[in-house]
């Protein structure tokens, strides 16, 4: 029998220096969010509890990432 070795973990927010002062702020904001969606996708499409923190997990994630992604804009380039 083989098993399935599914990382579970929640990915953190790595902002660029220039984003340093709010990441406790888009922390907190992203943890709303994610919760939010998960909530209300659990309901409409009656997710069960492994279901919901499958997506829930994926979502912080991608979401994370995405944020992580960000570059400040540089206004010398202009």
């Amino acid at each position: 029998m083989s098993t399935c070795t599914r990382d579970n973990s929640l990915g953190t927010l790595d902002l660029p220096d220039a984003f340093e002062d709010l990441t406790g702020v888009i922390s907190g904001d992203l943890r709303v969010i994610v919760t939010a969606l998960t909530q209300r996708a659990g309901e409409r499409l009656l997710l069960s509890k492994k279901q919901r923190q499958q997506l829930h997990h994926a979502l912080w994630n991608k979401l994370t990432r995405a944020i992580n992604t960000m570059r400040p804009l540089d206004v010398e380039r202009h």
